[in-house]
Formats: structure tokens, C-alpha cells, sequence
């Protein structure tokens, strides 16, 4: 028996067996079979019109609440820098614009987050969950009283999450799939509450200037959002002891 076991690891390298692709894992279930067979094309030929491939594909997701979109930048695992490769419109959110400090108060949240699982069988058709609470709404919200469960998911119906209806989450949904399938760790997402040009972020410090704590969160997201429109590489965030961010 001892000689079984140990010969056993040999014995599978040697037939040839291998684990299966994330993306094999992810086709075992029908929904995730049905976005590929309906964008699966779609996605080769948007990459390919802006020269990434798939098997080297890096992604990065920014949503922008006011407007109702969802940008998806791609680029190369080698590339340096991110191109704009596609403009998923929102069918809806809930809330209005500002944080999400606590549990049923229907607001999507703000700030910078990252993918942190894929549900092939979601309620909402499929989805793809968002890590909130990160640490700065631990730290900032009501604790105990956070609420989660947020996510990208099909349907057009809002608690808090972003609902981008069936036909749009199965081609975002495909992206993600192929994104870990070559091996991307974590996919980046930063929700803003707007896009934040100088001007409408002086409006927004005019319009809500006595919701401090908004305020402070806006600012270290307009730090992050005019260095990456003048660099399109994320920039590196990290979360400080009072819940604010050192964007750099």
C-alpha cells in the first residue's frame, strides 16, 4: 500500500491527467455554457480589435454611478498600460450617489474594490460578487451593520447591487472567466459616484459638502481617477487606519 500511494502521483503525470482549466470548471454549469455560446465570439473579436488576447488577458472594471456605466479596460499581461475595449450601460442601481455605510440602505457601494467570486448560478441569472465591505467601510460604516452579498449580476432590479440585465452579464461574465483563465489574480473594480471631471467634482462638493465623510471618500477617488486617465494604469491604493486611502 505505501508503495501505491507514493507511486500514484507518478503514475498521473505519466497518463498524461491533467486538472481542468478554470474556464472547464466554470463550462460544467449551463448558464456559464450559454453566455459562451452566445459571446464568446463577441468577446475574441472585441479583444482582438484591440489587440489583446485572450490567453494573456488582464481586465479592470470602473463604474460610474451617475452615468449609469460600466467601463471595462483590457490589456495584455505584458502591456503596461490599459485600453477603453467596452461600455457596459447599467439598467439599474439603487441609491443615490455616496457610500455604503450600513445594511438595507440600498446604496451601492463607493470605493475601491476587487472581484472576489463568480456565481454560475445565481438568483439574478448569473453574477459576479464585489468584496464589499473592504477595509475602509469596516472601519468607516456601521459595524456589525455592514450588510454584503453586493454583486454584478443579469435581471434590472436594484437593492444595492448593480443590475446590468441577462443579454450584458453573460458577456461581462465571459470576460472574467477568460481574465482567471489566463491567470489574473484578482480583477480590479473602482465605483465612483460620477465621472469626475473638475467640474462636476466641484459640484459634487458644492451639492453634498456637509456629508464629510463622502467628501473625504470622493477625494482619495479623484486622486485615483485623474491618475489613471492620465497614466490608464490602476493606481496602487491602500487602505490607512482611519478607513481613508494613500492612492498613489
Amino acid at each position: 500500500m505505501r508503495i501505491f500511494i507514493a507511486l500514484f502521483p507518478i503514475l498521473l503525470l505519466c497518463s498524461g491527467m491533467t486538472s481542468d482549466t478554470f474556464r472547464e470548471k466554470q463550462l460544467n454549469y449551463t448558464r456559464v455554457r450559454e453566455a459562451y455560446a452566445s459571446k464568446e465570439k463577441i468577446v475574441e473579436k472585441t479583444l482582438t480589435g484591440h489587440s489583446v488576447s485572450r490567453d494573456n488577458l488582464r481586465i479592470y472594471l470602473r463604474v460610474f454611478k451617475t452615468e449609469k456605466i460600466m467601463e471595462m479596460w483590457a490589456k495584455n499581461c505584458s502591456d503596461s498600460v490599459f485600453s477603453l475595449v467596452k461600455e457596459f450601460p447599467i439598467c439599474d442601481l439603487s441609491g443615490d450617489v455616496g457610500a455604503k455605510r450600513r445594511s438595507r440602505d440600498l446604496q451601492v457601494p463607493e470605493g475601491f474594490y476587487h472581484i472576489s467570486g463568480l456565481n454560475p448560478y445565481s438568483k439574478y441569472y448569473l453574477s459576479i460578487k464585489v468584496n464589499y465591505p473592504n477595509a475602509s467601510d469596516s472601519i468607516r460604516g456601521v459595524r456589525k451593520h455592514l450588510g454584503n452579498n453586493i454583486f454584478i449580476h443579469g435581471s434590472c432590479i436594484s437593492s444595492g447591487c448593480l443590475a446590468m440585465t441577462d443579454d450584458r452579464i453573460r458577456e461581462l461574465y465571459v470576460y472574467c472567466v477568460e481574465a482567471y483563465n489566463a491567470g489574473q489574480e484578482e480583477i480590479g473594480l473602482t465605483i465612483f459616484p460620477a465621472r469626475l471631471s473638475d467640474a462636476t467634482y466641484s459640484n459634487l462638493l458644492s451639492w453634498y459638502g456637509r456629508y464629510k465623510d463622502d467628501v473625504k471618500l470622493w477625494g482619495d477617488l479623484k486622486k485615483s481617477y485623474d491618475l489613471f486617465e492620465k497614466t490608464k494604469i490602476p493606481p496602487a491604493v491602500k487602505f490607512l487606519p482611519d478607513g481613508t486611502h494613500d492612492v498613489k
